[in-house]
């Protein structure tokens, strides 16, 4: 059987990929338009995935 003592070790996120941690509310006073079709676009995938589920219940 494999030798236990050479586990293969998980690649590491890279520096530039961290985040830090902070988590920041979403202000409409603040958006810009690119802002604003992100939400648009997230809510319709959101609707979109909760009709999927509900289909199989």
């Amino acid at each position: 059987m494999g030798n236990r003592s050479q586990k293969s070790k998980l690649p590491q996120v890279p520096e530039n990929m961290k985040s830090d941690g902070i988590d920041v509310e979403f202000s409409r006073e603040h958006a810009d338009h690119e802002d604003m079709e992100a939400q648009a676009r997230a809510a319709a995938a959101g609707i979109r995935q909760n009709s999927k589920t509900d289909n199989f219940k």
